[in-house]
Formats: structure tokens, C-alpha cells, sequence
């Protein structure tokens, strides 16, 4: 999955401005601790960040 298609799913689930938030302020122990934007600056591939957010925020099947 490219960034731009994570960042697209994110801010159709949270809306722009929340998705935003959540990727630079939201820790998800998933990750490690990290935020989003410190993973995908870690190198954890955009595809696994969306399965932990899908988790955490129990996104529905339909939508993951």
C-alpha cells in the first residue's frame, strides 16, 4: 500500500483534520509506542500501520 493511498483511507474514515491529528498526536502500542507519522517515518510499511489503526479503532471488515 503507497502513503497516499494510506493517508486517502485515513482521512475517508476520520475525516482530513482528525486523520491528521491521529496520525501525528495518537500512540498505538501496535507500533511499538509510536505515533503514525514516527512509524512511517520508521520505515514500517504503510499496509501493516493501517491493520494496527483498522484494529484499534475497530474499523469494520468492509472498510480494512
Amino acid at each position: 500500500m503507497r502513503i497516499t493511498v494510506f493517508r486517502r483511507l485515513m482521512a475517508e474514515e476520520f475525516g482530513q483534520t482528525r486523520a491528521e491529528t491521529l496520525a501525528r498526536d495518537h500512540v498505538l502500542s501496535g507500533l511499538g509506542g509510536r505515533t503514525i507519522e514516527q512509524a512511517l517515518a520508521d520505515g514500517v510499511p504503510a499496509k501493516e500501520i493501517w491493520q494496527q489503526v483498522c484494529g484499534e479503532f475497530d474499523i469494520p471488515a468492509e472498510r480494512r
